[in-house]
């Protein structure tokens, strides 16, 4: 892949910009219309249900694994040169984000990837809930909350400066993580089938884990060929939200992958929910609806700065790499969305019966 002619022309971040702009256009469309959630799955399995929404995630998973694992095996990227490999990683940061953003998203009704998407269709309430968990991500990142994340997260690090690959800790082979991914493919097809799914549906919800790899293979391809150093990353919405909003607030902005993955999941959600006459303004059903929400996305924020990623940037994109703590954050992140919704949603729907 030479994209050395497209840096002469426009510049290293300009390109670095196009290539989360494309990222988030494929990102877009294809969570828009294949519905994919994270929160959605987690209330389905904690409900005893295998259904569309648990089909769609784990054929998303997989996609992601297939792609990601056969893109590293053909050279075209190394994990080991991801941002979030390359560096420590948080145990500690991992359990506790991944808790706190899995009871998050249950009570926003989104995890933050959802809430961007949701937002591009006229859903003012995630516009709010969206707003609010970028403010918190900086926050955690660079203001009054970064010490008590910092603190948080130097409980329990990885050792050796760098983050752990489950690969090599199990002492497998490079193809395992491409042969996991196959696996869990047709598990997903299983249950998809036995919940009614299209082929449609199913095509996109694959597509979102075409974006993930897109995104990595993209910034490593630029990473070789920039002069200045890029991250080698791919789809998240913790830190982009929080770059992306203090692009538009300081004098001085930088483009990057991050500034151009969050509108381009914007663009692709609004297109696909315009042309398929699903975009339609929404807001909130009530004050208690508002509070539940706005309290979700405080700790969406703070969890997914302190775990090193959300449901997307964790669960999917640094699932797809096996970093040893995004794994873990991702199980934390299912375990405090069924306990919510079991202790919430479900408990509230007793007593209403």
């Amino acid at each position: 892949m030479d994209i050395v002619p497209l840096i002469d022309r426009i510049g290293e971040n300009p390109t670095a910009a196009l290539f989360g702009l494309i990222t988030g256009i494929v990102f877009g469309v294809s969570a828009q219309r294949s519905r994919f959630c994270l929160r959605a799955a987690a209330v389905e399995f904690a409900r005893r249900m295998m259904d569309a929404s648990v089909a769609v995630w784990l054929l998303t998973f997989s996609t992601a694994l297939v792609w990601v694992q056969g893109a590293n095996l053909l050279g075209l990227m190394r994990t080991e040169d991801a941002r979030m490999m390359a560096v420590t990683g948080s145990w500690s940061g991992a359990i506790i984000g991944g808790l706190l953003f899995g009871v998050g998203m249950v009570l926003a009704r989104g995890c933050s990837g959802r809430l961007l998407v949701l937002a591009a269709t006229g859903n003012l309430r995630s516009v709010v809930s969206g707003l609010i968990f970028a403010v918190v991500a900086q926050m955690s990142l660079h203001g009054w909350l970064a010490p008590t994340r910092d603190t948080l997260a130097r409980l329990w690090m990885t050792e050796g400066g760098v983050n752990v690959n489950l690969l090599n800790l199990a002492g497998l082979p490079d193809w395992s993580g491409l042969a996991l991914g196959l696996m869990t493919a047709v598990l997903a097809i299983v249950i998809a089938r036995k919940a009614g799914l299209g082929p449609r549906r199913l095509i996109f919800g694959s597509g979102v884990g075409f974006a993930v790899a897109l995104g990595w293979v993209l910034t490593y391809q630029l990473s070789l060929a920039a002069f200045e150093p890029v991250s080698v990353t791919s789809a998240t919405f913790s830190g982009p939200s929080a770059n992306t909003l203090m692009f538009f607030l300081v004098s001085d902005p930088v483009l990057e992958f991050d500034v151009g993955l969050v509108p381009g999941v914007v663009i692709g959600a609004f297109v696909a929910s315009w042309l398929t006459g699903e975009f339609k303004f929404q807001g909130f059903e009530g004050e208690a609806n508002m509070r539940r929400s706005m309290t979700g996305a405080v700790l969406m924020g703070f969890g997914a700065m302190l775990a090193g990623g959300c449901a997307i940037g964790a669960g999917v994109t640094g699932g797809s790499i096996f970093v040893g703590t995004a794994w873990l954050a991702l199980l934390c992140m299912w375990i405090g969305a069924i306990v919510t919704d079991a202790l919430v949603d479900q408990r509230a729907s007793l007593v209403t019966a």
